[in-house]
């Protein structure tokens, strides 16, 4: 309210000071030069009057802004090192998960309900089922966003729970179907958590990704700022950056999480020969709705309601009248 009602008063005032002053000079008593000289420095005085309103929005509103950022500082972290915690330097065997189940806290329901599967190094394993099946959930839990509520979940034989976090993650590349990117130029965004690289090795892992091409496009190549989340970008030239830093980061372990669902055609295929870069020689867990970016994975998991309820080769599952074969099914239809 307060810019209409310090916009009122002051029209108010002014109406005030029209109908007293004209009725002064008439009178005589007030010269006319002088109520205009008067009126002229009023005048003068309601901008400045009127900033302290807004200057006292400002505050409360910066007040209010306050409170939401305390309130996150205050926020306690639930997955934290425990005492003990182990580094990791390198990815050797398998993922494995034992009785993994898993519930959201305050909630009872199970999103995941006794997983059981193993992912060797350098194997494909890919996990398909509809929305709210648990997919993304599942690997999630891989890099310790989430701990299960029951189960364990090992890499080379270890508890996640026992290895230090940073180290843990430092072994993962994780690509989502959301670019995760700054209002930074794109050598930075690309460099993004890594040591200072090389500007070799950033084209580099900008060429695997098919992304040099359009970079060099751009106004002023790997130095072009784009904007907040990459807002200068399109959705396909966005998701081959975030491919271009799991490259130039190496990891061992790669998950990729709807990488092209929410792109066109054109964009798919080329981000999808990017994914074919980066996953040779990688152990990768891929997340996909559309089966023709998973069929040469070595396991496909199908997930329905939280749980396994088919895995085998693309071939294999076809063969079987199940799950699988009604989704190859329902997008062969579209």
């Amino acid at each position: 309210m307060s810019s209409p009602l310090s916009g009122f008063l002051g029209i108010a005032v002014v109406v005030v000071l029209l109908w007293y002053g004209s009725r002064q000079v008439f009178s005589g008593v007030l010269a006319a030069e002088t109520f205009f000289a008067f009126l002229f420095a009023f005048y003068n005085v309601i901008n400045p009057a009127k900033s302290f309103s807004s200057a006292y929005f400002y505050i409360q509103k910066g007040l209010a802004s306050v409170d939401r950022i305390n309130e996150i500082y205050a926020l306690v972290n639930p997955i934290s090192d425990t005492p003990g915690s182990r580094s990791i330097d390198e990815f050797k065997d398998s993922i494995e998960f034992k009785n993994v189940s898993f519930s959201y806290p305050g909630s009872e329901t199970l999103v995941l309900k006794n997983i059981n599967f193993k992912v060797n190094k350098g194997q494909i394993i890919a996990l398909v089922g509809s929305s709210g099946s648990g997919k993304s959930t599942l690997a999630d839990l891989v890099p310790r966003f989430h701990d299960p509520t029951d189960g364990k979940i090992l890499i080379d034989g270890v508890d996640l729970k026992d290895y230090v976090i940073a180290d843990l993650r430092n072994q993962m590349g994780i690509v989502s179907q959301e670019a995760i990117l700054f209002n930074d130029s794109i050598g930075n965004n690309i460099n993004f958590s890594q040591e200072a690289k090389d500007q070799n090795a950033i084209i580099k892992s900008a060429k695997y990704a098919n992304a040099h091409e359009f970079i060099l496009e751009t106004e002023n190549g790997y130095d072009t700022v784009i904007g907040d989340r990459g807002m200068k970008l399109s959705g396909g030239q966005r998701q081959r950056l975030t491919i271009a830093r799991a490259l130039l980061k190496n990891p061992p372990i790669l998950i990729l999480d709807e990488a092209t669902a929410a792109l066109d055609s054109e964009s798919e295929k080329l981000v999808q020969d990017a994914l074919e870069h980066v996953m040779t020689g990688r152990t990768s867990i891929i997340i996909a709705h559309r089966l023709s970016t998973i069929r040469h994975a070595d396991t496909i998991y199908v997930m329905k309601e939280g749980q396994i309820v088919e895995h085998g080769t693309h071939e294999e599952l076809l063969l079987r009248d199940g799950e699988y074969k009604k989704f190859v099914s329902l997008q062969a239809f579209d």
